[in-house]
């Protein structure tokens, strides 16, 4: 599917989750594709980014460069943060067996 095809599909979702957010190295051109969804996003749905990492740490796994600048921006406007602490649910139930 073509990214123009992408971003009109997410862009108009009421609610779009973003699971394992930042978990890999993010490239060039998907920065890009995440600055035009935020773009697009804002004021018109509501984006949950489910991630490992805090929120401090987003820019540098963004790259810290000009897209990083970007996407930060259109995310954290008009933005509720949610931290769910450092309790690890697969870690407490894989030990709980042994």
């Amino acid at each position: 599917m073509g990214q123009h095809k992408l971003l009109r599909k997410y862009a108009i979702s009421s609610v779009l989750a973003l699971d394992e957010w930042l978990l890999d190295p993010p490239s060039g051109e998907f920065l890009r594709f995440i600055v035009e969804l935020m773009e697009r996003r804002y004021d018109a749905g509501s984006t949950i980014f489910c991630t490992q990492y805090k929120q401090s740490d987003w820019h540098a796994r963004l790259g810290a460069g000009a897209l990083a600048d970007a996407t930060m921006d259109r995310i954290v406007r008009n933005t509720i943060w949610v931290e769910t602490g450092g309790f690890n649910m697969r870690e407490a139930y894989s030990n709980s067996g042994r």
